[in-house]
């Protein structure tokens, strides 16, 4: 039973009521996800995630948002990146803190030595590793870079 999807599914009629239209096309956005994913995993559409599997959907539409935005700068259209942050910025007040390279790179510097990794070739048993550990709590570029500089040195 998912708290954060019922919650989700909660504000939008709040949204709609503060006349949030940023907000109310980003839930509706979230919840549809959610719902298609419900269904993907052969549950009936009316049932809810788990908070895990949630947290997986937002983290994912978060992650759409941050490609679009850098799609749109890089295409030089910041007019376009503008609401991608908005609902960016929407999304990630529903996901866990994300932990700070310094955090990351202490959990790194554990998991390398708890599994004896000593070079570039144990990068990605590492960095999975690590992820599983993290859950969530960290983006998973920058793991795979802080793990691979610490395996190339």
């Amino acid at each position: 039973m998912s708290l954060i999807h019922q919650s989700l599914k909660a504000s939008i009629p709040e949204a709609l009521k503060a006349r949030d239209e940023v907000k109310l096309r980003t839930l509706r956005s979230v919840v549809t996800a959610m719902t298609n994913e419900v269904v993907s995993k052969k549950r009936k559409p009316d049932e809810f995630l788990t908070d895990e599997e949630a947290l997986a959907v937002i983290k994912r539409a978060a992650n759409q948002r941050k490609d679009s935005i850098e799609q749109y700068e890089k295409g030089g259209r910041p007019e376009l990146a503008e609401p991608e942050y908005a609902e960016l910025s929407i999304l990630e007040s529903y996901l866990p803190s994300q932990m700070t390279r310094e955090e990351i790179e202490l959990a790194a510097k554990a998991k390398i030595l708890e599994l004896g990794a000593s070079d570039k070739a144990e990068v990605g048993k590492c960095t999975g590793a690590l992820l599983k550990d993290l859950k969530g709590r960290a983006d998973g570029s920058l793991v795979k870079e802080i793990v691979e500089a610490l395996l190339t040195t």
